[in-house]
């Protein structure tokens, strides 16, 4: 179980972050607002893709109005497909069961998605999934770290950096090729929530693509990632989820994912302010390190007397689970928790 005691560890991953953004080559400090400019559609997938509406939201043009001496185009009919989750269908429960890896290229400190040739993580993530596909059909998930929590304040002073649009387009891909979800994971800084994800608004208008928030990383004014825990309320998650929301209604999207780690009931309080929207999940994921007591321990104190408005999620540690002579959960051990996770992360 994760305490303050763990601080220094977290001052280490901030360090392992600094040598992500200067030694990747890929990460770039921006302004908070979005793109002024249209982004580039991402790469299509040769399989795995889901289906779009003819008005995709990713298209250069307006959805509003056609480009000056464009063809318009047909209305869409009764029986064009409407965009589906990854492997079929709108709604993702009771349906599936989340089944993840966490990372950002090139940095192992940040979790096994990082580490070696992408292609093989998501089969690897596949056949982790294929442990979990007991009662639900199993969804791999990528949760790229998208915002990246970083020591220095940098020219805007909040302490984050966000992550090139092509390495968030090589994950694209690679989930697509896979049938796989993509989460985008925001650790802020100083920098707002809401901000962030509204930053990422070209990806989230993809049929395929979520968010994860990481409050343990969100920190106030005079405050250091780092030096602190961070927090967040139910009031902020309420307005990321009433924003994607806005985004599945907008543009006819399957149901968006809302993942929020936390790891100590001071992380994120305030949960009664969270409202039911119909295009938005939103899971509680469980963040606890330590050996299997340990992790229980803390799932009970986080997950009892869950809302209806929250889904269960469930985060296991390749390499701190295992200190300390601890082993790493088996899937039947996660399904054994109650109530059973309906996301599962491994970093």
């Amino acid at each position: 179980m994760r305490k303050d005691s763990a601080v220094p560890r977290r001052a280490a991953v901030i360090a392992a972050l600094a040598v992500v953004a200067v030694g990747a080559g890929r990460l770039a400090t921006r302004g908070a607002s979005a793109p002024s400019t249209a982004p580039r559609s991402p790469s299509p997938a040769s399989s795995g893709t889901p289906t779009v509406p003819a008005s995709s939201p990713s298209s250069s043009a307006s959805p509003a109005a056609a480009p000056v001496g464009a063809t318009p185009s047909p209305s869409p009919s009764t029986s064009q497909v409407v965009a589906e989750l990854p492997r079929g269908g709108r709604e993702v429960f009771p349906r599936y069961r989340l089944v993840g890896y966490c990372g950002a290229p090139g940095s192992p400190a940040l979790g096994r998605l990082g580490i070696g040739r992408l292609d093989d993580r998501v089969k690897d993530i596949e056949k982790v999934a294929r442990g979990y596909a007991v009662d639900r059909d199993p969804l791999p998930v990528l949760e790229l770290i998208a915002v990246v929590v970083q020591a220095h304040p940098g020219a805007d002073g909040r302490y984050r950096v966000r992550i090139g649009d092509d390495v968030v387009r090589t994950y694209l891909d690679a989930a697509r090729r896979h049938g796989a979800l993509l989460l985008l994971n925001v650790q802020p800084g100083r920098a707002r929530f809401l901000d962030e994800v509204k930053a990422l608004e070209r990806w989230l208008r993809e049929p395929d693509v979520g968010v994860a928030l990481d409050p343990e990383w969100a920190v106030g004014p005079g405050q250091t990632p780092g030096g602190v825990f961070g927090s967040t309320t139910g009031a902020v998650v309420d307005g990321v989820a009433a924003y994607l929301d806005g985004l599945v209604r907008a543009a006819g999207l399957p149901q968006k994912v809302l993942v929020v780690h936390q790891l100590n009931p001071r992380i994120v309080t305030g949960w009664e302010a969270l409202r039911r929207r119909r295009g938005v999940v939103v899971v509680k994921s469980v963040d606890g390190i330590g050996n299997s007591v340990e992790k229980i321990s803390t799932w009970k104190r986080l997950v009892t007397r869950l809302p209806s408005t929250l889904h269960p999620g469930f985060k296991l540690f390749f390499d701190e689970d295992r200190r300390d002579g601890g082993t790493l959960m088996s899937p039947a051990q996660v399904l054994a928790l109650r109530p059973r996770p309906e996301y599962v992360l491994y970093e």
